[in-house]
């Protein structure tokens, strides 16, 4: 009897947080979306009280300085094709373009790596320290090389952005794919699998949520190479924008390239994001 009366009381309870749980993350958001909202406009505000004080656009330009370059830079005025006779969206394309060229050699050259130096234990005794050196040196060290030996055409930009995309990966996946729990790797082998199909069915995927983070920072660090990359004829391109705008102290042209930078890096963020979510949906997960 007493079994029969207390169980009922736990199901109500039970479809309660069943029925709350939907709420909560529609609430979470919100108040994030509103935070990011109240910070946004929060910067804009001392943006602008900046500008005000300092009364100088050359060292502060206004938001709305920023605003109207974006409108001249967007569109045909006077005869003047946007900014070096290419539009803003233009300059942006391009950039891109070399980034996606430029990390994807980077990431897949780090992902074959990574995986050898995390299989073949000499390998990655060899080449270890290389990897580390590469990864502390700054872009603009070795694209002055580059230059010299390819001119100033896409190819010395390609390996600049190749070269920052590959230490990140390489270094990612040789941890992972060297920290592959033992367990698994071992009754792999007992139901008969080899060396190889070990690294495909049970390394790699337990490998790749840290691939992927290194995948991002990859792609980040080729992105803030980007401006490096176009210092030398550089245009089309946003960094050759930006280099160009600041030659001339056109502070309010800079600020945008640095706006479209920033928030192109955002939105490619979220696609990887996106990606890591859709085609790892067990991170995270007991």
């Amino acid at each position: 009897m007493t079994t029969s009366l207390t169980a009922p009381p736990a199901a109500p309870a039970e479809s309660a947080v069943r029925r709350r749980s939907p709420l909560a993350p529609r609430g979470d958001r919100r108040r994030r979306l509103a935070l990011r909202v109240l910070a946004l406009v929060v910067l804009y505000g001392l943006w602008e009280l900046a500008a005000r004080t300092t009364q100088n656009p050359t060292f502060i330009p206004s938001p709305g300085a920023v605003w109207h370059q974006l409108i001249v830079t967007s569109t045909v005025h006077d005869g003047i094709r946007g900014y070096s006779g290419h539009l803003l969206i233009e300059h942006l394309g391009v950039s891109l373009r070399r980034i996606l060229i430029g990390s994807a050699i980077g990431v897949a050259g780090g992902l074959v790596l990574g995986v050898l130096m995390g299989v073949i234990g000499w390998l990655r005794v060899v080449t270890e320290p290389v990897v580390t050196f590469v990864r502390a040196l700054p872009p603009l060290a070795y694209f002055s090389l580059f230059i010299i030996w390819f001119g100033i055409d896409e190819t010395p930009k390609l390996w600049l952005l190749s070269i920052a995309a590959l230490p990140p990966v390489a270094v990612a996946t040789a941890a992972a794919v060297q920290g592959a729990p033992t367990g698994l790797v071992e009754a792999a082998r007992a139901l008969g699998a080899g060396r190889w199909a070990v690294i495909r069915d049970v390394t790699l995927p337990n490998a790749l949520p840290e691939i992927f983070t290194g995948i991002r920072l990859a792609v980040g660090i080729a992105y803030s190479s980007v401006v490096a990359a176009e210092t030398i004829n550089g245009v089309p391109g946003i960094g050759g924008m930006v280099r160009d705008a600041q030659r001339y102290s056109q502070t309010d042209v800079v600020v945008l390239g640095l706006f479209a930078i920033g928030l192109s890096g955002l939105l490619i963020d979220a696609l990887l994001r996106t990606a890591e979510n859709r085609l790892i949906p067990w991170r995270g997960r007991a």
